[in-house]
């Protein structure tokens, strides 16, 4: 039995509402469970100077918890004057999952700027972003169509991203902080739309585990990315 009594393959209750912010071209506050992230896109006429005049567009990301997103207060790292390893990290994870799904040539030489700002954290915080990180990311898109700033959709396909692990002897979909904290085998699973892989980051926690059981880890993924896509276009739609 799991902590929270869900099945083996089933997630934690998602909801995704969006426009949640005045300003940002692009917002939405992602629920996965007690997991609660905040995701804003913001357009820049201007790319990065390593591409420009390339004709390509860009996707980038920033990252961040607040200090009580966790059960003790966390030091923000903007008191330290720089950003933790972690941090780091997850954000350069989601900045390149979101592009995976991104034609930059339709995109123009414009940057999209993807925030995401964990405002209460049970496991599976950089999931949770990246999956609102597209919502956000598509917000802000349709902004650039319905401008005629662009003439094709840049976004290829949707990304979601989903953990899954395994916790007392059985693989898992979607694991909470207590699980996630005593896994003996968790992974991360960005995906397309589509299923196609984008990203996988799986490591032994406590214990090996089987090709046999990988495999079972990618079906439960697949299975997960699959209800947040269908999650992901009804908030967009």
């Amino acid at each position: 039995m799991r902590p929270s009594g869900r099945e083996l393959n089933q997630m934690r209750e998602v909801s995704i509402e969006t426009n949640v912010t005045k300003h940002a071209e692009g917002s939405c506050f992602i629920k996965m469970g007690d997991t609660h992230v905040l995701c804003t896109a913001s357009l820049e006429d201007r790319v990065p100077p390593f591409i420009r005049g390339t004709g390509l567009g860009w996707v980038t990301a920033e990252y961040g918890m607040l200090p009580r997103s966790t059960s003790s207060r966390m030091r923000r790292e903007a008191t330290s004057g720089k950003q933790g390893g972690r941090t780091v990290e997850i954000q350069r994870l989601i900045g390149r999952s979101l592009r995976a799904g991104v034609d930059r040539v339709a995109l123009d030489e414009r940057q999209i700027t993807v925030d995401c700002d964990v405002l209460q954290a049970d496991g599976g915080t950089r999931c949770a972003s990246i999956t609102g990180g597209w919502v956000a990311l598509k917000l802000a898109v349709n902004q650039l169509l319905k401008q005629g700033a662009i003439k094709t959709d840049p976004l290829t396909s949707p990304v979601a991203a989903i953990s899954c692990g395994i916790y007392a002897g059985q693989p898992v979909l979607d694991l909470d902080y207590p699980e996630d904290s005593e896994a003996g085998v968790d992974g991360n699973f960005i995906m397309l739309g589509n299923g196609q892989m984008i990203e996988v980051q799986m490591s032994a926690e406590g214990a090996t585990y089987s090709r046999d059981q990988m495999d079972q880890l990618v079906d439960l993924a697949e299975l997960g990315v699959g209800q947040l896509v269908a999650k992901q276009l009804a908030a967009v739609s």
